[in-house]
């Protein structure tokens, strides 16, 4: 009764305005209400309903109004909805696009109504784009634009007459407007672009549902084609044209539903017409749709690997409807071009092809040899629709049977042999769902999102980017980055085995317990199973368990401690082992996320393997001679400081006052630079500041400041607040107190571009200028910086943890701290050591996404470990509490 009420009063009132937004209101509510009640139950949701139910309310609304003007008497003039709401699909702010369709154009007694008509749409606040033009008008735009032409293949008429609809729709769909293979054409280049702009990838991690690669647009995009060409209003008629089959049917309707689900629950967070699935939303809708933590597990985790396995479907499907569009239309009339490859497999048209559909039911190995096959023969663009959908009419037959069959183990060993692009066969073994099945491990690691900034990527396509870098090492460009690591590949004895490592690294995630050790013994079982020799065996499963051991070495310990390089070159059985371990790991960082690879990580890993090769040469059961390295280091830098003729009073002058650490973490040419630098400075008394960018060395591609002054307990706290304050990103900091009155305080520096402070010679001096301000009074202690926390970060809360043990035998605590990445956050470190009276001589700084991880080697103020439980304790609390309090 209130609905008919309402409608009267859109009829009748003199505005009508209030009177709409109030029936559009009480629509959108019931709508959204019903939808999170039968979310929050668990319960089916009709969000096809309830998309029709939106899209019925406007059509009823601007009916009502469109019928208050004299105008819509006339068989002249018709409102008709275009696009999205032209196909009767309105989420809760889609936008509603209308055309003003006219015979013959606008009557001159229509001007004033058409205007105050709009203006009325307007007012109801609803995200409404609407044009006016003529039949002819109409058709004239869309020969000119492929978008235009697109919104025209879907209308309905929402007021006025039908006929006029109907008329424009017969033109448009007339090759008068576009031929059958220019729309087919334009439509897959948009796409094309569309897909690039998203890096082609189903899996991005805040993916747009509307636009992303195997989303909404890509459903859209078949349908239009499908009208197009065959004239037809529903994507089910394809059926009968033996253009998709009904299970294929099925399958796209089932994905429309969810990501329309998504799409609708999206809106009713965002309060807007957002498509973009930011992180700002992904929690709260998660738990809107019901999804909820599941062990390790989050409930944002499941609903996003249901997204990213959804696209990967609809991916798969929109190939084979695409493929046969383009045979259908592109090639109609041509003539095949066939070349028999052997009695199953033939290639068409550059396509692989089964010679029948029985193929895979008479011979289940030629499952695996289709891929094969790809590998060996590069020419081929893919696989053929038809055998795509054979294919996945006898994936049942991969059972354990299949996994253990001779002939199809030796198949996907030769596979991992065979020299190709390994990755790309491999995505389209994952993209036809018979990676998954073949490897059931890999299979439930597909679409399994890390809710971080630092993993970038899902699961198993940051595995297949391991395995594309494997590949690529051996090209010009990838030469130049990754040098050491395209060296070492060509000595690797097999390289299958390094790709079965990849593989695996981190098949075991998610599961709970440590994926480095249970994805060993998957690696250790799939190498018994494919009949490697014990050898390779043991290679793959170590590599497979020890994956992190290098990474975790140069990033988070001193590695210019020999004690640190022994226990390394301790773990690591042979220099073989080291090669392939070395390889893996540059691989597994780099495609981890492109921000985490850079020349400062590169360089530390580099460091490693070097001082590891060495000790292995050695032998590693033979410790490292702490003294000895110290004088080989002083020997060393001293016959550099002779060349520019200092004297070893000068020099030992300098050397008295340092600690042994300086000469273990610094090159020998660095450490006749610093002595150098000091013995001119002399007995000034202001503060000795040196930057320069390094060339080489463990700190290549940085800038490196080397402050020189009187110590302070206050040092590293003041110095990070101005680095800070100057937008630069420390990446390393080191204060060598010794013996003396003054310190050396190292930091290792890029600018927020990530470049050395050299590309700008102004800014390096203004740098230079502000350390020796603020720095030379102690008592004008520079500010922290407040700058506001980026969009993303603000998602990726967690309580911080700092953990703190001594090291005896170099005399010191290790601090380590995990905490969210803030803005000045190493200065609200150095406050708080500062606070306590401890005294920082190293860092190691690590930030993965969003995520620190840094490593503090601190002493009291006396030089010693902090012994006393109490003082770790309050150190511990205040640090977690004051990362904790950081908004």
């Amino acid at each position: 009764m209130e609905t008919i009420q309402l409608e009267t009063r859109v009829s009748q009132d003199r505005s009508p305005v209030v009177a709409a937004r109030e029936l559009l209101e009480a629509d959108y509510r019931a709508d959204a209400e019903a939808f999170q009640q039968r979310s929050r139950e668990g319960a089916e949701v009709d969000v096809r309903a309830l998309v029709r139910s939106r899209s019925h309310t406007v059509d009823r609304v601007l009916a009502l109004i469109w019928n208050r003007y004299t105008f819509a008497r006339s068989p002249d003039i018709s409102l008709i909805a275009v696009g999205g709401y032209g196909r009767g699909e309105l989420h809760p702010h889609s936008d509603i696009d209308l055309l003003i369709l006219t015979r013959n154009g606008i009557d001159e007694s229509w001007q004033e109504d058409l205007g105050a008509f709009v203006t009325l749409l307007w007012d109801l606040k609803l995200d409404i784009g609407h044009s006016v033009r003529s039949i002819e008008e109409s058709v004239a735009a869309a020969r000119n634009d492929v978008t235009i032409l697109t919104n025209l293949l879907e209308t309905r008429t929402v007021a006025g007459p039908d006929d006029l609809r109907a008329e424009l729709s017969r033109k448009v769909y007339s090759d008068e407007v576009s031929s059958d293979i220019d729309y087919f054409v334009a439509k897959r280049e948009e796409q094309k672009k569309r897909h690039g702009k998203y890096g082609d990838t189903e899996y991005n991690l805040e993916p747009n549902v509307k636009g992303s690669p195997g989303a909404l647009r890509d459903i859209q995009t078949i349908g239009w084609i499908t009208k197009r060409h065959f004239g037809v209003q529903n994507i089910a008629e394809l059926i009968r044209f033996n253009v998709i089959t009904e299970e294929e049917h099925q399958i796209l309707l089932k994905c429309e539903t969810f990501l329309w689900q998504v799409r609708y629950g999206l809106q009713l967070i965002a309060d807007r017409n957002e498509n973009r699935l930011l992180f700002d939303h992904q929690r709260a809708l998660a738990k809107m749709l019901g999804y909820r933590d599941q062990g390790k597990r989050l409930g944002v985790e499941l609903m996003m690997q249901a997204y990213y396995r959804t696209v990967l479907a609809l991916a798969e499907l929109t190939d084979v409807i695409l493929q046969y569009y383009d045979e259908a239309i592109i090639g109609a009339g041509n003539d095949d071009d066939v070349v028999p490859l052997n009695k199953r497999f033939q290639i068409r048209n550059f396509y692989l092809e089964a010679v029948n559909n029985q193929v895979f039911a008479y011979s289940p190995y030629a499952i695996m040899e289709i891929f094969v096959l790809m590998a060996q023969h590069p020419e081929v663009k893919g696989i053929r629709a038809t055998t795509i959908r054979s294919l996945r009419a006898h994936r049942h037959l991969i059972d354990d049977a299949f996994r253990s069959d001779l002939a199809v183990t030796s198949l996907f060993m030769e596979l991992l042999r065979t020299p190709h692009n390994l990755d790309q066969t491999l995505s389209a073994m994952k993209k036809y769902n018979v990676l998954g099945r073949y490897l059931p491990e890999f299979g439930q690691i597909i679409g399994q999102m890390q809710y971080d900034l630092f993993h970038i990527y899902t699961v198993d396509t940051h595995t297949l980017r391991v395995i594309r870098n494997m590949i690529q090492l051996d090209s010009v460009e990838r030469r130049h980055d990754y040098p050491l690591a395209s060296r070492l590949i060509h000595h690797l004895p097999k390289l299958e085995t390094l790709y079965i490592a990849g593989l695996f690294h981190d098949v075991a995630k998610g599961r709970g317990g440590d994926h480095s050790e249970l994805g060993a013994v998957d690696a250790e079982a799939f190498c018994q199973r494919h009949h490697l020799s014990d050898r390779d065996t043991q290679l793959a499963s170590w590599l497979v368990e020890n994956h992190l051991l290098m990474s975790i070495t140069a990033q988070r310990r001193d590695i210019s401690d020999p004690d640190i390089i022994f226990a390394f070159a301790e773990a690591v059985p042979s220099q073989v082992h080291l090669d392939y371990l070395y390889v893996l790991t540059v691989c597994d960082i780099s495609a981890t996320n492109p921000k985490l690879w850079n020349t400062w990580r590169a360089s530390l890993l580099r460091q490693l393997y070097i001082e590891a090769k060495r000790a292995l040469r050695r032998n590693s059961q033979t410790p490292v001679d702490r003294h000895e390295w110290i004088r080989a280091t002083q020997a060393e830098a001293r016959e550099i400081l002779y060349a520019q003729n200092m004297t070893d009073e000068q020099i030992d002058r300098v050397w008295e006052t340092m600690d042994e650490d300086y000469f273990l973490q610094d090159s020998t040419v660095d450490i006749a630079w610093q002595t150098a630098a000091i013995i001119r400075h002399g007995d000034d008394p202001n503060p000795l500041v040196m930057i320069r960018d390094t060339r080489g060395g463990p700190t290549d591609g940085y800038s490196q400041i080397i402050i020189y002054m009187n110590d302070r307990i206050d040092l590293f706290a003041a110095t990070t607040a101005v680095l800070e304050q100057l937008n630069l990103n420390i990446v390393d900091a080191r204060i060598s107190s010794g013996n003396g009155p003054r310190s050396v305080s190292s930091y290792i520096v890029l600018d927020e571009k990530h470049k050395p402070l050299g590309v700008d010679p102004a800014r390096k001096e203004r740098v230079h200028r502000r350390l020796i301000e603020e720095l030379d009074d102690p008592a004008d202690y520079p500010d922290i910086i407040h700058r506001r926390i980026p969009r993303q970060l603000k998602h990726f809360a967690f309580p911080s943890e700092v953990t703190l043990y001594n090291d005896t035998v170099n005399q010191r605590t290790i601090m380590e701290v995990i905490t969210p990445d803030r803005p000045g956050l190493l200065a609200r470190v150095g406050q708080t050591l500062l606070e306590h009276r401890v005294r920082l001589t190293n860092a190691k700084i690590a930030t993965l996404g969003e995520r620190v991880e840094d490593v503090f080697f601190v002493t009291d103020e006396h030089g010693d470990p902090i012994h006393d439980s109490e003082a770790c304790h309050s150190l511990q609390q205040d640090l977690c509490k004051m990362l904790d309090e950081i908004s």
